[in-house]
């Protein structure tokens, strides 16, 4: 049945196949079951209430993907939006329940957009070059947070980063990355998750993890943050910016994913265009919805879907079986808890090692196509933000062609994307604008 409903043997690809893809996805992001619920509750939430929300959001959304979508996609509350949900609330601009329901208002405003074909409309726009320089850049992005969770690379106050100590847990790591790379080379699958295993395995026997001391743990009381979000509170027009901003943010950050995983996943047709696209933009954004009203921060579609693909996912089974752990890691936290970043975190280099093959498809001697996809690769990286690098990058795409006298050139959809773009980049400084022109004036 699972043959004939996700066509397996027409996208090459078995039960077996799906299944160590849908379990590598889930190890390489199970961090958010512990990350999430410790950014959102300086917010005041109930942390415990946050951990089992976070995995039941994160199930739904992403079995949800699995069955109507047919795609390897595992969706979760997003990075970097759930920081800026925080940030709403520690900075005295509104409670959490407000904040929630400024939440449910930006994935309101995400599906119109959706339902209107805007979305996929922006997606088809954006030139070939730019969506191989999408996947590369976010290559780069994975791969840096790969060796930062692994501690070779460190912050440093003179040169911003610099090269980590051989630690013993870096060590570790490295066992890990050597085992994964191994069974690359040998073209054998399951490579990932093995080297998963086998670091936090050794971990445990050198005594640098300690095993939790009951296996089953049950966190169900999710009422004291569960449909509580203030809708009528944050339709207030000093709560539209915000709004718009977790909007443009969870928009980028989508798009990014989706254009980046779909293709690395073959999911595109003979016209490169991304099949399902309005089906999984339009789920993103009700797993918004739906996540504000049980209690969390903005969801997204999760780049981290990529090690999955690398493993052989190619359909809706691999999200089933991702999905199908997050309901698990209920009952299982403490054991999901002892797997450390640095077992997981060789998995996001070796991912971002994949995507960097999109390289090859970038015209650099084209300084039209050069230099915008250069920006876009370099500024998802060091911006440490996929939503600002597009921004960036789209932008400098649009002036070049207008300097070039070949604004014909550019699409209807990606005006809108450049202004979009501009808007997202000076929303969140436009009261500091605003503040100035007043001094000034």
């Amino acid at each position: 049945m699972a043959d004939k409903y996700f066509e397996l043997r027409e996208k090459q690809t078995s039960v077996k196949i799906e299944f160590v893809a849908g379990v590598t996805t889930f190890l390489t992001m199970a961090y958010i079951i512990f990350v999430n619920p410790l950014i959102l509750s300086s917010a005041g939430m109930d942390r415990n209430a946050l951990i089992a929300v976070t995995c039941i959001v994160s199930a739904v959304a992403t079995l949800i993907v699995g069955i109507f979508a047919k795609a390897p996609i595992a969706m979760a509350p997003g990075m970097g939006l759930n920081a800026f949900f925080a940030y709403l609330v520690t900075s005295g601009k509104m409670d959490w329940q407000t904040a929630l329901g400024v939440v449910f208002l930006s994935g309101c405003l995400f599906l119109i957009l959706t339902l209107l074909g805007l979305r996929r409309r922006i997606v088809e726009a954006i030139p070939a070059s730019l969506i191989s320089a999408i996947a590369v850049g976010i290559g780069l992005f994975i791969t840096f947070i790969g060796l930062t969770k692994l501690g070779i690379v460190v912050s440093d106050e003179h040169t911003l980063v610099k090269a980590g100590p051989l630690t013993p847990t870096v060590l570790i790591g490295l066992f890990g990355l050597l085992v994964m790379i191994f069974f690359e080379m040998k073209k054998m699958s399951g490579g990932l998750v093995i080297g998963i295993l086998a670091s936090t395995a050794l971990a445990a026997v050198l005594k640098k993890i300690e095993l939790p001391e009951q296996f089953i743990s049950l966190h169900l009381n999710i009422w004291t943050i569960s449909f509580r979000l203030n809708i009528l509170g944050a339709l207030r027009w000093g709560f539209f910016g915000s709004i718009f901003t977790l909007m443009f943010m969870d928009m980028f950050d989508s798009v990014g994913t989706l254009v980046a995983c779909c293709h690395q996943a073959n999911m595109v047709d003979e016209k490169g265009k991304i099949k399902g696209l309005d089906r999984l933009l339009g789920i993103d954004a009700v797993a918004t919805m739906i996540g504000a009203v049980l209690g969390t921060s903005t969801t997204t579609s999760y780049i981290e879907s990529a090690s999955g693909i690398e493993q052989g996912g190619r359909r809706g089974l691999t999200s089933i079986v991702t999905g199908v752990l997050f309901l698990l890691a209920l009952l299982f936290v403490p054991i999901v808890g002892i797997v450390p970043e640095y077992a997981t975190a060789p998995a996001l280099i070796m991912v971002g090692l994949f995507m960097m093959k999109e390289i090859k498809r970038i015209d650099f001697t084209n300084l039209e196509e050069a230099f915008p996809a250069f920006i876009i690769m370099v500024m998802i990286a060091l911006s440490y933000s996929i939503s600002t690098g597009l921004a960036f990058g789209f932008i400098s795409f649009t002036l070049i062609k207008i300097i070039s006298g070949r604004a014909r050139d550019i699409k209807a959809a990606m005006w809108i994307v450049a202004a979009l773009s501009m808007l997202f980049l000076t929303l969140d400084r436009l009261g500091a604008i605003i503040e100035c022109l007043k001094t000034v004036f």
